[in-house]
């Protein structure tokens, strides 16, 4: 699949329109922020009165390069589509979300480590080059030869140092299925210690964990394969039948509590594995509807438990606003018993996700080692997802702030998609202000927030009476679930699903 002259002439179009825009916002000094049209965000974020740059129509894939094994792609193009596309041409991305709607765009802007990340970085360390349109309306390509500065910075940057119109996408061989082995912990340290070890072993490609307890886990090991099983049995995950992929790993544990156990799936079925329940979130809608949690309700409720339907719920509820704790936090090796041991104490939140993530050696806003940048420190992921312990704002506030100070004690740094509630000072104390101003002031990007500026955004704001009516349970989650409702029966999702890879 080559660029066409159509496809790119569209292209080009839609950039020359976004152009004009933003030299008309920089020409009267307006600041202005993107649109996009989708976010996997818990932030809240005030943007009413603002001027937006809308970049949703750039969703569509350029070309697939089978000989370079990379892919042309906007910004807007879904992980799904990306991986339907490739491959049918025997390929697929080094780096795949789990969440099938999170955007190749967002993906470098903002941060995602997966399970494949101990071995090939975040998304953004995946990608050969950028299209980029700065903030006076400039158009310029970045890459490791051409303004190397520009590109390492704005990944991560979500989205603050310019308007990312193309990305050129790296790829790798892909297989059928994946062999899966799961291997049973009894505790943190147990987990923690595996993990580190497995990542030194070439011969895996996915590596993650699911902590269900502080005594019982599994670390899930993933190669490529193109072997089906010799009994011709695979799991899928996809389907209202199937079971979600966490409660699925938990049976195989019990199964064999002192032993390996081992399994071929689909690659489709492992790449959005936790599409489905969006890992375990979703279990407590639940709770919170006080319906039943067990395999006939799953089935019953399938269409509503898949990401993107619970994500339009998210955003037209409260849940993410002060009832729902949901963070990422980095970590070195040596400090993650300490952190889940404070987070144990605060939260009381299981199960946990552990991801093993291979920091950039390059300056950037996403998670690095507190030795620094260039550091071949390996880092873990913790991420902790469920109802938070108070229904109280200030309280909320609090445990966040809480878990910010612990993550500087632990060297540490967090995934900036979540609540974030650092004072100026205090953010800029983890992250290199210098070096972030000195790229803004050098690409001219004062037009844009700055990288806090998004971020501080999800303090929880001053509640309006419409706020507090959606605190009242169960108002707020039915507003959330009507929003679904609608979402999951829009042509735009049934077209979705015709797509999708599983």
């Amino acid at each position: 699949m080559s660029v066409s002259v159509e496809a790119r002439g569209q292209h080009d179009t839609v950039v020359e329109g976004l152009r004009t825009t933003i030299k008309r916002f920089h020409a009267s000094g307006e600041k202005f922020r993107i649109r996009h049209g989708s976010t996997n965000s818990t932030r809240q974020t005030a943007t009413k009165g603002q001027n937006f740059v809308d970049t949703g129509s750039l969703s569509n894939i350029l070309e697939v390069n089978k000989v370079q094994k990379t892919c042309l792609v906007e910004p807007n193009v879904p992980m799904d589509q990306l991986v339907n596309s490739t491959l049918a041409y025997g390929l697929v991305p080094l780096v795949v979300m789990e969440f099938p709607g999170i955007t190749v765009g967002g993906g470098f802007s903002g941060t995602s480590a997966e399970s494949s990340s101990f071995k090939y970085g975040v998304f953004d360390r995946n990608i050969n080059y950028i299209e980029m349109i700065l903030a006076n309306g400039d158009v310029v390509h970045c890459s490791e030869d051409e303004n190397p500065d520009l590109f390492h910075g704005a990944a991560g940057a979500m989205g603050t140092l310019g308007v990312v119109t193309l990305l050129e996408v790296q790829l790798m061989p892909a297989t059928t299925y994946v062999h899966l082995s799961y291997h049973p912990v009894t505790g943190v340290a147990d987990a923690t210690g595996t993990l580190e070890a497995l990542t030194e072993d070439n011969s895996i490609d996915y590596l993650d964990g699911i902590l269900f307890s502080k005594n019982q886990g599994a670390i899930i090991v993933g190669r490529l394969s193109n072997e089906c099983a010799e009994d011709g049995k695979m799991p899928k995950f996809s389907k209202a039948k199937d079971p979600w992929f966490y409660l699925h790993v938990q049976d195989r544990i019990s199964e064999t509590p002192n032993g390996t156990s081992t399994e071929t799936i689909l690659l489709a079925e492992y790449l959005f594995r936790y599409d489905r329940g969006a890992f375990w979130a979703a279990r407590w809608a639940f709770d919170y509807f006080m319906t039943p949690f067990n395999s006939v309700t799953r089935r019953v409720l399938d269409g509503l438990m898949h990401t993107r339907v619970l994500y339009k719920a998210q955003d037209a509820s409260s849940f993410s606003a002060t009832q729902y704790f949901a963070q990422d936090l980095a970590v070195p090796f040596p400090q993650v018993g300490e952190l889940i041991d404070y987070a144990t104490r605060t939260c009381n939140i299981w199960p946990l996700w552990l991801c093993p993530l291979k920091p950039s050696p390059h300056p950037t806003i996403n998670p690095f080692p507190a030795s620094g940048h260039g550091a071949s420190e390996m880092l873990l992921n913790v991420g902790i997802w469920g109802p938070a312990p108070t229904k109280r704002q200030d309280e909320f506030v609090e445990i966040n702030r809480g878990f910010e100070e612990k993550l500087r004690t632990l060297s540490g740094m967090k995934a900036l998609y979540a609540h974030t509630f650092y004072t100026e000072d205090e953010f800029w104390r983890v992250y290199d202000r210098e070096w972030y101003d000195a790229l803004r002031e050098k690409y001219g990007a004062g037009s844009l927030p700055s990288v806090y500026d998004k971020v501080k955004g999800s303090a929880v704001a001053r509640k309006t009476i419409k706020d507090r009516v959606r605190d009242v349970r169960p108002l707020g989650g039915a507003h959330g679930l009507i929003k679904a409702m609608r979402y999951r029966y829009s042509s735009e999702y049934r077209r979705i699903i015709r797509d999708s890879p599983v």
